[in-house]
C-alpha cells in the first residue's frame, strides 16, 4: 500500500498491486485494474519510487 495525495489535499492509501498505469497529463493519473482513476499531486516518478520502496519493504519483511 502506498500513501498519495489527491489534488484537494486529502490523503489516500492505494493498493500498489492494483495499479495498472500511471500517467502525467499534466496531472498524475493512477489507473487501477478495476478501471478507477485517481488524480494525485505526486509525480509519476514519485509514485513509481513509492511502489518500489513498498515492494522492497515487503520483500525484506518476508526474509526475516
Amino acid at each position: 500500500m502506498i500513501d498519495v495525495t489527491r489534488l484537494n489535499g486529502s490523503g489516500i492509501t492505494v493498493n500498489s498491486d492494483l495499479i495498472e498505469t500511471v500517467e502525467e497529463t499534466p496531472d498524475t493519473v493512477i489507473t487501477l485494474t478495476t478501471g478507477k482513476k485517481i488524480i494525485v499531486k505526486e509525480s509519476r516518478q514519485n509514485v513509481k519510487n513509492l511502489v518500489k520502496s513498498f515492494k522492497r519493504e515487503c520483500n525484506s519483511i518476508e526474509r526475516l
